[in-house]
């Protein structure tokens, strides 16, 4: 596998499949369907997501944040990830959450 391949090795897509793995450990649901990663970018072998918690405030934040470096570091040929927390636009789970963990949690 040359230099080019692997630009391509990881889609955003298959590292969100691989983030469902990463929960929320107040919540019990998993980060991807909370709806907290709001964007993934692979540039060569290195990959920035850009997320936010439930709350400013949350105590498990930096849990949280290091599952989600072990898990994309984990993944074959992933050199180095960055986890840039945002608060901006501001979890709603109302219409940021899928359909099930709206349910999970309560949200009709």
């Amino acid at each position: 596998m040359g230099l080019e391949d692997l630009r391509t090795v990881w889609s955003q897509d298959e590292i969100r499949e691989a983030l469902k793995s990463v929960y929320d450990p107040e919540l019990g649901l998993n980060i991807i369907d909370l709806g907290l990663v709001y964007d993934i970018q692979v540039k060569d072998q290195d990959v920035h997501v850009r997320m936010t918690l439930t709350s400013p405030i949350c105590p498990l934040g930096p849990e949280i944040t290091d599952a989600v470096k072990e898990t994309i570091s984990a993944l074959p040929m992933v050199r180095d990830v960055k986890v840039h927390i945002v608060w901006k636009p501001r979890w709603d789970p109302r219409t940021m959450a899928s359909e099930e963990a709206r349910m999970e949690l309560g949200i009709y």
